[in-house]
């Protein structure tokens, strides 16, 4: 025993930052992992009971473990939309937050976030060109009737996926971050003038329908199509973990990752493609969310004080969880049926964590 003592003390003389920090990680483990699985188990719980009609917690308790109740309507609010709306918003919030992150160490800019890449414009373009030009059906093109909500969530899809190739495409031929980023915001531009171009040409119930869509909500995953959303944004999770390592050595300067055997083109690559099955996934079945994935990384970093990946991953597909349940029970205005859409409820949250880090940006030590 006391030689296992004398020897962990010579590791403290020899290593003394290096035992700090390893403390320091273990009191953070302990700390956040538990706070923010706790806060997020009371924000799915309290997803499921608030809302615009007020149903006790007894009775929610009771619907989720089977048992018959009175009121049959409560039984389908709480199974087939509120349920549903709260594990989109777990997965939503997650997979952007995640994909912020990323961005955000990929190209070492704190203002970097899901939307930079024009990856949601392609998702946008791809709606407006069902809802404005095609009437919301893609008969027309294809030899299946798809129609409705159907032929959204696919040409959303499709329509991210063929910008985020675009993307994968000009990450192998150029090999500067910050050019990348820049095409990237161009590629944006030049999808947002098509989608001004498909507005300005179009009738005026279809700019409507087009618009409410682009509000973004959660409520758009119904329990069918749960299980689908559910394993792609996992998938996406699971992907970004895999990452720890290379985006920890990214921090370093790929020069100095390179060094370490990181290969920077295909790991730039990956990470495009797992924001970009991310952000696609997400866009297409709640609309462009905004903040959510601009804001939740800081959140995590300012709560963490550090930029290693092995803790600052976990808690920041916690946060945007949380933070993504949050925005959702703050939609419904208290003492009224009346719902906000989800897009003017995040930038209440997410723009003041963003002038904050702007302000103070000198005392926070972003990418070390």
């Amino acid at each position: 025993m006391d030689g296992r003592n004398s020897t962990f003390e010579t590791i403290n003389q020899l290593f003394p930052q290096k035992t700090l920090y390893f403390c320091e990680m273990n009191r953070q483990v302990l700390i956040y992992y538990p706070l923010l699985s706790t806060i997020l188990i009371f924000l799915f719980i309290g997803s499921l009971v608030y809302g615009a009609v007020s149903i006790p917690v007894d009775s929610v308790m009771d619907i989720l473990l089977g048992k018959n109740i009175e009121k049959i309507a409560w039984q389908n609010i709480v199974l087939q939309s509120r349920l549903p709306q709260a594990f989109t918003a777990l997965f939503a919030g997650s997979s952007l937050a995640i994909s912020g992150l990323l961005l955000q160490t990929l190209f070492r800019n704190p203002l970097a976030g899901p939307s930079i890449l024009g990856i949601s414009d392609g998702a946008n373009l791809g709606v407006a060109a069902v809802m404005l030009y095609f009437g919301g059906s893609l008969s027309q093109i294809t030899d299946w009737p798809i129609n409705g909500y159907l032929a959204v969530i696919l040409a959303a899809f499709l329509g991210a996926c063929v910008i985020l190739g675009i993307i994968i495409y000009f990450s192998s031929k150029v090999k500067n971050n910050v050019m990348l980023l820049i095409i990237g915001i161009m590629i944006g531009y030049l999808v947002s003038s098509f989608i001004s171009i498909l507005n300005y040409y179009s009738s005026a119930d279809r700019v409507h329908a087009f618009v409410m869509w682009g509000l973004g909500n959660f409520s758009g995953v119904s329990l069918e199509q749960l299980p689908f959303f559910g394993c792609c944004t996992l998938f996406g999770l699971l992907f970004a973990i895999l990452l720890i390592k290379p985006l920890n050595a990214l921090l370093l300067g790929e020069l100095y990752a390179a060094n370490l055997g990181i290969k920077i083109k295909r790991t730039r690559i990956l990470i495009l493609l797992c924001t970009g099955v991310l952000t696609a996934t997400t866009t297409a079945f709640c609309g462009p969310i905004s903040f959510i994935g601009l804001a939740v990384p800081h959140i995590a970093r300012l709560m963490l004080g550090t930029s290693n990946h092995k803790m600052l991953v976990p808690v920041t597909i916690l946060s945007g969880a949380c933070v993504a349940l949050l925005c959702n029970m703050l939609m419904v205005i208290p003492g009224s049926n009346n719902i906000l859409p989800l897009n003017a409820v995040t930038p209440m949250l997410g723009a003041p964590v963003i002038i904050y880090v702007i302000i103070n940006r000198k005392n926070i030590q972003y990418f070390n």
